[in-house]
């Protein structure tokens, strides 16, 4: 469990990290969310210290257009090269095939209820039909905004839980914001907690401050049934 380096501060991932050090976080998901981020934060890789995380993703940029599909898969595939696993939202891609290159590295999230698609299973199956050996991200915040039964949540994770491998926890508001963890949110993840594999990465994309963190992922802990010493068991 651990944090999206944007969650916490935006393209500022030193800062982010920083905020991290002295927590309980054991995994990281580094976010390049704007295509301005992408190039600067591919050339701090070399100088970040990420040994103490388990678990380490890279956020592909959320929109690009195509004319720089091309750069944004080369720039991934230099990022598959380290095994770590790269979120990309569906709805931005123009040519499916630019990102094939990263098999089961590459993992596809659902979206929130203001894009056009990838927001259902219906409307994830020709990305996964295109990419068979995509592995899946879950954003039960996502599923949760679009559908508040969570009838659609659990459809997601029933239709891709041999491809789930990371988790984004956040409550997300009308407006398709990531707000902090409410009760209420955490009550409606229980109800698929059930399903969710065990082994999946779960990055919390709250905001939160340096204080807040810990309570952030506690709520989100008792959310989805992970024991206090969860970070002590291999993944």
């Amino acid at each position: 469990m651990g944090y999206s380096t944007g969650a916490l501060a935006l393209s500022d991932v030193e800062r982010a990290l920083s905020m991290l050090e002295g927590s309980s976080a054991t995994a990281v998901e580094l976010s390049a969310l704007r295509i301005s981020e992408l190039r600067p934060l591919l050339r701090q890789l070399g100088s970040l210290d990420l040994s103490r995380y388990r678990y380490v993703s890279f956020h592909a940029p959320s929109r690009f257009d195509a004319a720089e599909e091309r750069v944004v898969a080369d720039a991934m595939a230099e990022v598959a090269a380290l095994g770590w696993l790269i979120v990309l939202h569906p709805d931005t891609v123009h040519d499916l095939g630019a990102f094939r290159q990263l098999g089961g590295l590459l993992a596809l999230e659902n979206m929130d209820k203001r894009k056009r698609t990838g927001r259902t299973v219906e409307e994830l199956r020709p990305f996964f039909d295109a990419l068979p050996d995509a592995s899946f991200c879950f954003d039960i915040g996502h599923a949760h905004q679009v559908d508040r039964t969570m009838t659609e949540a659990h459809f997601l994770v029933k239709a891709h839980r041999t491809r789930l491998k990371q988790l984004h926890v956040s409550e997300v508001n009308s407006g398709s914001r990531h707000d902090a963890l409410s009760q209420s949110a955490a009550h409606a993840f229980q109800r698929v907690a059930a399903h969710v594999p065990g082994d999946a990465a779960l990055i919390l994309e709250t905001p939160a401050s340096p204080e807040d963190l810990e309570r952030q992922m506690a709520i989100a802990r008792a959310a989805l049934a992970i024991p206090d010493d969860a970070e002590k068991t291999p993944a």
